[in-house]
């Protein structure tokens, strides 16, 4: 119980700080770049899209990875 109770703390505290500072991810010149979009064959739009969907895709397929494993795991022990 004392575990579980310390990991949620620790979750919660590493998800809170999170939002405390805000930073500027781009320049000024690679923001407005990638705002153009493909115009004049430019393809910084369609790599930054590509790179936010990667990004966003790991934890997921982690967590799912996981949770299947964790799945088996005690599906497979009550049999």
């Amino acid at each position: 119980m004392k575990k579980a109770l310390i990991i949620f703390f620790l979750t919660i505290s590493v998800f809170a700080g999170s939002g405390i500072q805000t930073a500027s991810a781009q320049c000024a010149m690679c923001a407005i770049s990638a705002e153009q979009g493909t115009k004049n064959g430019n393809t910084q739009g369609k790599g930054i899209n590509s790179g936010v969907m990667y990004l966003m895709a790991i934890p997921y397929l982690l967590i799912g990875g996981l949770g299947l494993l964790w799945y088996k795991k005690f599906r497979t022990s009550k049999s």
